[in-house]
C-alpha cells in the first residue's frame, strides 16, 4: 500500500469546473472517443448543480485520469471535511486503467442559496493504488501534480449540498439551541370562508395626503383608509373595497367609493389604489370575513369544513383545504397548527391555543417523505429533517470586505439623534433611523447588511471596522438590536475584514431542536409626530407573516394569501422626511423574501435572504468593494439549439474562470460521465455494486472479482463485513443525494410544501389586494 500527503490545494485542480456529459464509464476505462454528429442536434441534457459525477481530466502526457463523486466521512461543525474518492489512472497506451481511493480534507464554505459547498485548502492525505508497481505510483502522483499546477487557477472545487447532507449522520448533529427565544402563541383566528387578516403594528398610525380628505394606515400592509370628515374607514380587497364605522367591527361591500379616491396622487405610489377605482362589486358568497388585529395575528382560512385526509401510518388526519400546515389527531382530538416553526395546539380551531413543539404525538415523525406537506417534519423534534435544517441555520455567510473601497449607508435622523440604553448591557441604541446603531462609550458602531462600521459622532463618517466591542454581543434577545450580535469578525488586515453573518441576523433562529422563525419577541415601533407626515418605522415580527419553511431553499419563505397585497404583516409603509416621498412595500417585507429595493433593505425582513433566486445579506453590494464568501458558486449556461451545443462558464472568486462546451463535434475541457457507481472502500480498495451486492478491482488482472471472502483478496487486510457496511452506506447516502440533487430545483419551485416534489406542490389561493408600493 502506498501512503501519498500533499499541502494545501492539493487536489483542487482536479474538479475546477462545472462539467458536461460524457460517454458512460465502461468497465472504469478512459473515456470512450465522441460519437459521430446525429443526423439532428442532440437535445443538451439537465446537469446537477455541481455539475455531477464523476469528472475526467487528460494529463499533461495525453493519459486520462478520472476522479468519481468523493464520499463523505465526516463534516465537522460544518468547517472541516473528509472525503474519500476512488479514481482511475490510465496511461498513455496503457490497456486497462489503474484504481485506486484518495482521502480528502479540506475547509468548507457553503452556499445554502446555490445548494453547493466549496472546498478551500483541500489536501490529499492519503492515497492507496493496491496491487500497483512503485514506479506507476509515481507516475500517477507526477500526473496529479502536473495538473494541479495547470488546472488550478481554473476553477474551485464544489460539490452538490444534498449530496453532502445525505451522508451525514443526523443523530449526530446537537442544536444549540438559543436563550430566550419564546413562543407565546399569537392571536389565531379561524375562517371556513373568505376572510383576510389585517394586521397594524399597534394603533393606526394615519398619514394625511395632500390635498385631499383620505387619511391612510401607515403601519400595516394592506390599503386602508380613513375619509376624515365621516370618519369613515376603506379597505381595498384586490379590485374591490370594503368599508365600515368601527375597525374591528363588521365591514360591508362598498356601494360607491367616495369622491376623494378619484383625487389621490398621480404616481406610482397610488398606482394600484387608483386602477381598482371605482371599484368592482362583490358577490354576497365572495364577501369576504374581515379580522383586524393591533398585535401580530395568524389566520387559518379553509375553503369550507374542514376536509380530513388520513396520513397513511399514522393517527393524524390532515386538514387539505388549507395553505396552513394544520393537522388533527383524528377527526374530533386535538388540532395541530405549525406557524413560524412552532407548533400550536388546541381542541378545536378557535381556540384556546397552547404551545406544543415539545409534546408533539410521536405520529408525526411518522409522515411519510411524499406526503403533501411533509416540509413540517423540519418542524418536528428529533426528525432528520429538524436536524438538517438546524444544520442549514448555523452555516455563516461570509464576506470579504474592502477598507478602502466600501463606503457606508447615508445615515439619517428624525431630528437629533436620540439613543436609549439597552437593558442589562452598558450600551445604548439609536431609535430614531432605521439603521442599527449602537453607542460604546464615546464610539458609535453600525452594522449595515452584514458589515461593521465605526463612526465617533453618531452621523460619522463611518469606516469599515474589524474591532468589535464585547459590549455589543451581550445585547439581549429583548431588545429589537439583537440581530448584531449575529455578524462576528472572521478576520481583520490592514486591508480588508472578513465578516460572518449567521442566519439569525436575518430572523432564523434556533430553539427546541428546530429551526423557527423569529424571536417571538414583540418590538413596538418607533412613532414620531412633528411634520406634515408621521415618522413611523417598525421591527419585522414573528408572526404575521404566514412564515413556512422551504426545505429546498433552507429558508422560510411568507404566505401572502388573505395577509395583504405586500407581504403580510403591519409593518409595509414608511415615509422618507429627506425626499418627501412614501415608501410602502419597497424591500418586500417578510422572512427570506424578495429583495425588491436594495436601497430599503433592512436586515431584521431578510430581505436580501437565502432564496434561490437571491443572494445573501451581501448581495446588495458591489462585488469590488465586497467579495461574498460564495461568490465561486455563481455560474452561467448557455444553449445553442441549433448546433446543439452547450456553453457553461463559471467565475470564480478568485477571479479565474473557465469554459466547458460539449456538443456534436465533441467536448473540450474536463467532463463527466454517466456512469459512476464506483466506491473507495474504507481498507483502500476499489469497488462497484453488483446487483444487491459489491465486486473489488483487481489491479493486477484489471478485472473485478466478488467480495464474497471476508479478507482482502489483495493482502491489505481489514474487516469485509465492516469494508460492506461502509459501501453500503455510501452507496444509499450516493442515491439519496442524487435524488435530492434532482428534487431541489423542482421542490423550490413548487414552493417548498413536501420533500419530494412529485408528491404536491404549494397550491394558490385568492389574496387581497396586490401590487406594490414603492
Amino acid at each position: 500500500m502506498h501512503r501519498y500527503s500533499s499541502q494545501a490545494a492539493a487536489l483542487i485542480a482536479l474538479c475546477g469546473v462545472l462539467f458536461s456529459p460524457l460517454a458512460p464509464l465502461i468497465n472504469a476505462q478512459a473515456p470512450a472517443p465522441a460519437p459521430a454528429p446525429a443526423t439532428s442536434p442532440p437535445q443538451p441534457s439537465a446537469q446537477p448543480n455541481d455539475g455531477g459525477w464523476p469528472r475526467d481530466f487528460a494529463t499533461s502526457k495525453g493519459g486520462a485520469l478520472r476522479i468519481f463523486q468523493p464520499q463523505v466521512a465526516s463534516w465537522d461543525g460544518q468547517k472541516r471535511i473528509v472525503m474519500y474518492a476512488a479514481v482511475s489512472h490510465t496511461a498513455v497506451g496503457a490497456q486497462k486503467p489503474d484504481l485506486g481511493t484518495i482521502k480528502l480534507e479540506a475547509d468548507t464554505s457553503v452556499a445554502v442559496d446555490q445548494r453547493l459547498v466549496n472546498f478551500t485548502d483541500l489536501k490529499m492525505t492519503e492515497s492507496n493504488f493496491p496491487g500497483v508497481k512503485p514506479e506507476v505510483q509515481k507516475e500517477i502522483v507526477n500526473d496529479l501534480q502536473d495538473l494541479i499546477q495547470k488546472a488550478a487557477p481554473q476553477g474551485e472545487f464544489v460539490l452538490g449540498l444534498d449530496r453532502v447532507l445525505a451522508r451525514l449522520d443526523k443523530s449526530q448533529l446537537i442544536p444549540k439551541n438559543m436563550d430566550g427565544v419564546k413562543a407565546d402563541p399569537p392571536t389565531i383566528f379561524y375562517s371556513a370562508g373568505p376572510a383576510v387578516l389585517v394586521n397594524l403594528d399597534g394603533d393606526p398610525i394615519w398619514s394625511p395626503i395632500k390635498d385631499n380628505d383620505l387619511k391612510y394606515a401607515v403601519n400595516t400592509n394592506w390599503d386602508l383608509f380613513q375619509l376624515v370628515p365621516t370618519n369613515t374607514y376603506y379597505l381595498r380587497y384586490d379590485n374591490s373595497w370594503l368599508t365600515t364605522n368601527d375597525l374591528k367591527g363588521a365591514w360591508m361591500p362598498v356601494s360607491k367609493l367616495p369622491d376623494a379616491f378619484k383625487t389621490l396622487p398621480a404616481d406610482d405610489n397610488w398606482k394600484d389604489v387608483k386602477e381598482a377605482v371605482p371599484g368592482k362589486s362583490l358577490k354576497s358568497s365572495a364577501v369576504p370575513k374581515v379580522f383586524v388585529s393591533t398585535i401580530p395575528a395568524e389566520l387559518i382560512l379553509l375553503t369550507g369544513e374542514p376536509k380530513y385526509v388520513p396520513v397513511m401510518g399514522t393517527r393524524l388526519q390532515w386538514v387539505s383545504n388549507t395553505e396552513s400546515d394544520v393537522f388533527r389527531m383524528g377527526t374530533t382530538g386535538p388540532v395541530y397548527f405549525l406557524i413560524s416553526g412552532r407548533w400550536f395546539s388546541a381542541p378545536n380551531y378557535t381556540g384556546p391555543w397552547t404551545f406544543a413543539t415539545p409534546d408533539l404525538p410521536e405520529d408525526f415523525k411518522k409522515i411519510p417523505l411524499s406526503h403533501d406537506r411533509s416540509r413540517v417534519l423540519a418542524s418536528v423534534p428529533g426528525t432528520d429533517q429538524a436536524a438538517e435544517a438546524v444544520l442549514l441555520a448555523q452555516i455563516p455567510q461570509t464576506a470579504r470586505v474592502s477598507k478602502k473601497e466600501i463606503k457606508a449607508p447615508d445615515v439619517e435622523y428624525d431630528g437629533e439623534p436620540k439613543f436609549e440604553p439597552i437593558e442589562k448591557t452598558t450600551v445604548s441604541r439609536a431609535t430614531n433611523t432605521d439603521k442599527d446603531i449602537i453607542k460604546v462609550g464615546d464610539l458609535y458602531y453600525m452594522c449595515f447588511q452584514g458589515v461593521w462600521f465605526m463612526g465617533r459622532s453618531p452621523e460619522g463618517p463611518w469606516e469599515v471596522t474589524g474591532s468589535v466591542p464585547g459590549q455589543i454581543y451581550e445585547i439581549p434577545i429583548s431588545s429589537p438590536a439583537h440581530n448584531v450580535t449575529y455578524v462576528t469578525v472572521e478576520d481583520n488586515s490592514d486591508d480588508a475584514v472578513v465578516f460572518a453573518t449567521a442566519a439569525a441576523y436575518t430572523g432564523m433562529m434556533v430553539a427546541w431542536g428546530c429551526a423557527v422563525w423569529g424571536s417571538g419577541w414583540y418590538y413596538p415601533p418607533y412613532v414620531a409626530y412633528g411634520g406634515f407626515y408621521p415618522m413611523y418605522r417598525g421591527y419585522y415580527p414573528t408572526y404575521g407573516y404566514h412564515a413556512s419553511y422551504n426545505p429546498w431553499t433552507g429558508a422560510y419563505g411568507r404566505g401572502v394569501s388573505a395577509y395583504g397585497p405586500y407581504g403580510g404583516a403591519g409593518v409595509g409603509a414608511r415615509y422618507n422626511p429627506r425626499t418627501g416621498t412614501y415608501a410602502r412595500g419597497a424591500a418586500a417585507y417578510g422572512p427570506y423574501g424578495s429583495r425588491a429595493a436594495a436601497s430599503a433593505y433592512n436586515p431584521r425582513t431578510g430581505a436580501v435572504g437565502a432564496t434561490r433566486q437571491g443572494s445573501n445579506v451581501y448581495g446588495s453590494w458591489g462585488s469590488t468593494a465586497v467579495q461574498r464568501g460564495d461568490q465561486w458558486a455563481s455560474t452561467q449556461r448557455a444553449t445553442n439549439r441549433a448546433t446543439g451545443t452547450t456553453t457553461r462558464s463559471t467565475q470564480t472568486s478568485r477571479g479565474g474562470e473557465a469554459v466547458t462546451r460539449v456538443g456534436p463535434g465533441g467536448t473540450s475541457g474536463v467532463a463527466r460521465s454517466a456512469s459512476g457507481d464506483i466506491y473507495a472502500g474504507r481498507d483502500g480498495n476499489v469497488y462497484k455494486r453488483d446487483g444487491g451486492g459489491w465486486q473489488q478491482y483487481n489491479n493486477g488482472s484489471g478485472s473485478w472479482n466478488s467480495t464474497a471472502g471476508t479478507r482482502d483478496a489483495q493482502g491489505l487486510g481489514g474487516n469485509r463485513a465492516d469494508t460492506v457496511g461502509q459501501l453500503n452506506r455510501d452507496s444509499a447516502a450516493r442515491a439519496e443525494g442524487a435524488q435530492r440533487t434532482r428534487d431541489a430545483g423542482a421542490g423550490a419551485r413548487s414552493g417548498g410544501s413536501t420533500y419530494r416534489p412529485s408528491g404536491g406542490g404549494a397550491r394558490s389561493a385568492p389574496r387581497g389586494g396586490g401590487g406594490r408600493r414603492r
